[in-house]
């Protein structure tokens, strides 16, 4: 896992829709509160699609970065990744998919049912997604656009499903860059019996 990236350039090459359907198998097989498995997978390979889900993207990335919605503190922590408001993985991996968040469930007559630590078990579900589809030498990318309620219009969503993440997923291209990173040791990310002694 330590070789694990996020991934901004994937190769053309087509991706097996038994790979996602393993990918969300394994992501479904999460810890959820009540067991509710708060957590929808809508999966699109449409090229037409995606380039509706990018254009709506772009139009809210550039707001968040042009338009004045980060923070200069926050595009000075995304300069080293080289990030901007284009977003052309959105058509060029060969399948994108979206998790949905359940806030709560429906009854057969329509009424509201609880659902119980909704983002905590979704999280859980995406990490599990994440490694399956690496350990399939696979790549994605956690993107977040935000607000991404576009999703729900585009993919028919229902309001009580709210979008999470966007996980672009292929092969990485021939000669794809990552940024160098390092990340913190065990000791650093670690503590054994805190508090213990003072």
């Amino acid at each position: 896992m330590e070789a694990r990236r996020s991934v901004r350039q994937f190769a053309p090459d087509p991706v097996p829709r038994e790979a996602i359907e393993l990918a969300i198998r394994t992501a479904a097989t999460a810890p959820s509160g009540a067991h509710r498995q708060p957590w929808r997978f809508a999966v699109v390979d449409d090229a037409a699609v995606k380039r509706e889900i990018r254009e709506a993207a772009e139009k809210e990335e550039y707001e968040s970065y042009v338009g004045g919605r980060m923070p200069p503190e926050w595009l000075l922590a995304l300069e080293p990744l080289g990030t901007d408001w284009h977003k052309p993985f959105l058509e060029a991996a060969p399948w994108l998919v979206v998790v949905f968040a359940e806030l709560y469930g429906l009854e057969p007559d329509g009424s509201k049912r609880k659902n119980y630590y909704v983002k905590e078990s979704v999280g859980i579900a995406c990490g599990l997604f994440v490694t399956a589809i690496h350990q399939m030498g696979l790549a994605t990318l956690t993107h977040t656009p935000s607000p991404m309620r576009f999703l729900n219009q585009i993919l028919g969503r229902p309001e009580n499903e709210k979008p999470f993440i966007l996980f672009p997923v292929g092969y990485p291209a021939e000669g794809c860059e990552v940024p160098a990173l390092t990340r913190k040791g065990l000791d650093e990310v670690a503590l054994w019996n805190p508090g213990r002694n003072g």
